[in-house]
């Protein structure tokens, strides 16, 4: 009889399919305790289950009405794959899904996260997920559980994509935004970190146009480089959102804080009107706020004229709540409080055919911006 062919008795395994069963064990091994140091009344975290468990009546709600999010961080990802930096990246995951819980009036309960690469290298996803755990634990939430999912010819080598699921409650009678948002009401904002996680394809396309290595010295941040300065985690607004909500009546009708409006895609002229009655429109001051400089430096690199900068970016407000002018002070009192910078940047308005005005002013990347932006 003719000699067996030698491969033919070769034995094929997964890990020859490109699918690492024991870096996938590693790396669980290796997150158990970043996970399980975001506890929290409700969620005892161990990992491995094939669900994540959660214990509702632990948390002392009275009537709660669950609110979920997913989102993602865009191509912000490229940066931090492009150099390495992988630490933040989850606390801009964590951000993005958390941000958008608690301008329901919600206190982020647990998060999932949904980690998908070609090749897994355990160090970076580990500093992945640190990241998250340091999100959730910023945000009063427990990490419960994830995916990690390793699939050899979908991503190219050293690429990775992130997707984040967070569940939060809120009292039924106290669910943001309100119905009795009235004309006079007052719009405060809270500072932006920088560009946060939206917008970051135009980011990136100005930076090549600008010819900067992500490790060049960035023009608009002293003693940053370009990629440390643009992976600024977004910032998490949760706890002092809530801490202001509680020490001012609640998100109730009795309460100062009628709404919330998370500035992500769309910027301030797209997110604004998102909470606002139908009936009634918003007006932005926009001498009010300093806009900081990698938003000039953007402005300047692209020529991009101020209108679309303020339906793409943030500009330095990443939170506005809208306030009854009556309280204001009180609220102001209990975000400074909690650590922020609150500043009063507008108002609610009935429509009255105000046009937009938007104008910049300024030297090297300090744009300031004169006029108002009408909602």
């Amino acid at each position: 009889m003719p000699a067996a062919d030698e491969n033919s008795k070769k034995s094929i395994t997964y890990a020859d399919a490109g699918v690492d069963i024991d870096a996938g064990n590693a790396l669980v091994a290796a997150i158990k305790p970043l996970a399980r140091a975001t506890s929290r009344p409700g969620a005892d975290v161990d990992l491995g289950g094939f669900g994540g468990l959660f214990d509702l009546k632990r948390t002392g709600f009275r009537d709660p009405i669950l609110v979920a999010a997913n989102d993602g961080v865009g191509t912000k990802l490229k940066i931090a794959i492009e150099t390495g930096r992988h630490s933040t990246i989850g606390i801009d995951l964590v951000a993005m899904c958390v941000n958008d819980l608690v301008v329901q009036g919600a206190e982020p309960l647990f998060f999932l996260d949904y980690f998908a690469v070609g090749k897994l290298d355990v160090a970076a996803a580990r500093d992945v997920i640190a990241g998250i755990a340091d999100g959730c634990r910023d945000a009063g939430c427990a990490l419960i559980g994830g995916e990690t999912a390793e699939m050899p010819g979908l991503y190219k080598s050293g690429d990775y994509d992130l997707a984040g699921f967070s569940v939060g409650a809120v009292e039924r009678d106290e669910i943001l935004p309100r119905a009795d948002i009235a004309v006079g009401d007052i719009l405060i904002g809270l500072k932006s970190s920088g560009v946060h996680s939206n917008g970051y394809s135009l980011v990136r396309k100005l930076v090549e146009h600008a010819g900067l290595d992500w490790n060049a010295p960035a023009p608009f941040a002293a003693n940053q480089t370009v990629a440390e300065a643009l992976l600024t985690p977004t910032r998490i607004y949760v706890k002092p959102l809530l801490a202001a909500i509680r020490a001012t009546g609640g998100s109730g009708m009795n309460g100062a804080i009628k709404a919330l409006s998370h500035i992500t895609g769309g910027g301030l002229s797209e997110n604004v009107p998102r909470v606002m009655p139908k009936d009634m429109g918003a007006r932005i001051d926009l001498s009010s706020f300093d806009v900081p400089p990698v938003f000039g430096w953007l402005a300047k690199t692209g020529n991009i004229e101020p209108t679309e900068l303020l339906r793409t970016f943030n500009c330095g407000i990443g939170m506005i709540a809208v306030v009854s002018k009556a309280k204001v002070d009180d609220v102001i009192a209990k975000l400074k409080a909690a650590g922020e910078e609150p500043m009063i940047i507008g108002d609610v308005i009935p429509p009255t055919g105000e046009k937009s005005e938007a104008k910049g002013k300024g030297e090297a990347w300090a744009v300031k911006y004169e006029g108002k932006l009408v909602l």
